[in-house]
């Protein structure tokens, strides 16, 4: 015991207080199997399931696994409010709490805990951090031709519409320091699912915020139901069409205004 609060002290060395937020609904089949994981992965960082009262007994889950461990905790949302919301929520929560860094992971098992220290390390010299699959060294396991070639496709007009320098603006496995959550207007966020990622992406990038990219090995769920559906990749291809001409718009005014562009 004495161990486990040395760690939570301490937090990730060269970061210091970590919280991994877990957007979850109707994970039951999985909550307990990514906590364990991270757990097991990071015994430094703390946990926290953020749960739209997922009909299937996610929450009552987490709340089993929040009262056998102290650096496991629940955040109880009214309904099914989608992906963005609840990491924003999520963040608000660490940023009340004084955390030094916020962790983006799936509750689906796609995002390997294992991966995650490598994550970390990178943050010590960035402000943000995508576990990417499609940068060198990265690995995507058992997804059909056609999700393999929608990724690709859907991150090369990301890249060439946007002009953020990553390949992977989609990935949902981050790590956010403090000062980049700071950075980004937030507030000002209204995206969802792929465009939720992206979004952060776009302003992160704007605001001058260190971004890099680390390899990880991506694999499709094994348990339940997977949250992806045409209207996601819809919302994702408008809204990028839509900043995209937003801001070379905002370019041409003021060439100033967008120097990071393209």
């Amino acid at each position: 015991m004495g161990v486990v609060a040395d760690r939570r002290t301490v937090g990730h060395p060269g970061l210091g207080r970590v919280l991994v937020v877990i957007p979850t609904y109707n994970e039951a089949d999985n909550v307990d199997r990514i906590v364990a994981r991270v757990r097991e992965a990071a015994p430094a960082v703390d946990v926290l399931v953020a749960d739209d009262n997922s009909p299937d007994g996610t929450g009552a889950i987490a709340d089993g696994l929040a009262g056998a461990d102290p650096q496991v905790h629940v955040l109880h949302r009214p309904g099914k409010e989608g992906l963005g919301a609840a990491y924003l929520a999520g963040f608000a929560w660490a940023r009340q709490r004084g955390y030094d860094a916020v962790v983006e992971m799936d509750a689906d098992g796609s995002h390997a805990p294992e991966d995650l220290p490598a994550l970390l390390d990178a943050a010590r010299d960035a402000d943000m951090v995508i576990g990417s699959r499609w940068t060198r060294g990265a690995r995507v396991l058992n997804w059909p031709l056609r999700r393999l070639l929608l990724s690709r496709a859907g991150n090369l007009y990301a890249r060439l519409a946007l002009g953020v320098p990553v390949s992977d603006a989609t990935g949902g496995y981050r790590v956010y320091r403090a000062a980049a959550l700071d950075a980004i207007d937030l507030a000002s966020v209204r995206s969802q699912g792929y465009a939720f990622q992206v979004e952060l992406s776009r302003l992160a990038h704007r605001a001058g915020v260190r971004m890099v990219e680390v390899p990880i090995t991506f694999a499709e769920r094994e348990h339940g139901d997977s949250k992806m559906s045409p209207l996601i990749v819809a919302e994702a291809l408008w809204r990028i069409t839509t900043w995209g001409l937003r801001d070379r718009r905002a370019a041409a005014r003021r060439p100033d205004a967008l120097a990071r562009w393209p």
